[in-house]
C-alpha cells in the first residue's frame, strides 16, 4: 500500500495521474463511450451524437485518443475524403472501467444529490 501511495506524489512518474491527465475530461470519456458502442463513425456523426461539443475540441481531444492509442484514425482515399473513427483494443480495455463508473454513477446518483442538497442547506 506505501508503494502506492508514494508513487501518487511523484506526478512524473504517476501512471494514474497521466491517464487521468489525458482522459479524464468529459469529452474523452464521452466519445469513448459512442465508439464503443459503434462499430466506427465519421466525424460529422460523431459531432452530432455528441452535440454539445465544438468542432475544435472535438478534433482535439480525438486527436488526444489517438495518440495514447485509444483510438484509430482511418482515412480513405475517396473524393471527397472519408475519415472514420474506431476505438482500439486499448479503448476497449478502458471502457470496461469507464463502464463500472457509469454503472456506479447510476445506482448512486440519487443518494449523492440527496447529500448535495444537505451540504448546502
Amino acid at each position: 500500500m506505501e508503494k502506492k501511495l508514494e508513487i501518487f506524489s511523484h506526478f512524473e512518474e504517476c501512471p494514474v495521474r497521466k491517464v487521468l491527465n489525458r482522459c479524464g475530461d468529459k469529452w474523452s470519456v464521452l466519445i469513448l463511450l459512442v465508439l464503443g458502442e459503434v462499430d466506427n463513425m465519421r466525424f460529422n456523426k460523431l459531432h452530432k451524437t455528441i452535440g454539445d461539443i465544438s468542432q475544435k475540441m472535438l478534433t482535439v481531444t480525438l486527436r488526444t485518443l489517438e495518440a495514447d492509442g485509444l483510438i484509430k484514425r482511418t482515412v480513405f482515399p475517396e473524393i471527397p475524403p472519408r475519415v472514420e473513427y474506431e476505438i482500439t483494443e486499448r479503448g476497449k480495455s478502458l471502457l470496461v472501467h469507464i463502464n463500472n463508473l457509469v454503472d456506479w454513477a447510476e445506482e448512486n446518483m440519487e443518494a449523492i444529490m440527496e447529500s448535495r442538497v444537505k451540504f448546502e442547506s
